[in-house]
């Protein structure tokens, strides 16, 4: 057999070597870019998980004791309303229950607002630079 052959038969069966190793070496590359951006991530949840949950205990005790207050609050404005102005019951807990709705729907639209964003800066800004990279931009 001669060499032309074998180099027929070498694109039939599945291109040259050359592109079989640069596409291996792609595969690669692409494969240890992710797996440091996997390892970034992990770090970074490891990280926010911490900070999370020493957050979330303190920000459980401080909405009980702020809902405590708030109903006492509530309940001495509907005493005030009844005894110092006259209002009936009715009238005086209608006014309270207003006046929170009013402020629950304003504390959950500024609340959804701030809730928006990114979770992981670093992990976004680093597929952001590898994909301009790889695609060369």
């Amino acid at each position: 057999m001669s060499s032309a052959d074998d180099e027929r038969r070498g694109r039939r069966a599945g291109g040259s070597g050359a592109g079989r190793v640069a596409a291996g070496r792609v595969t690669a590359l692409v494969t240890s870019v992710m797996d440091l951006h996997v390892r970034i991530a992990l770090q970074e949840v490891d990280h926010e998980k911490r900070r999370l949950i020493s957050g979330g205990l303190l920000l459980g005790g401080g909405l009980t004791f702020l809902m405590m207050a708030t109903v006492l609050g509530q309940l001495a404005l509907v005493l005030w309303l009844h005894m110092g102005l006259g209002w009936g019951w009715i009238k005086a807990v209608l006014a309270v229950v207003a006046g929170d709705l009013v402020l629950a729907g304003l504390f959950l639209r500024i609340g959804g607002q701030l809730m928006k964003g990114p979770y992981l800066p670093q992990t976004t800004a680093g597929l952001s630079k590898t994909t301009r990279a790889l695609l060369g931009r």
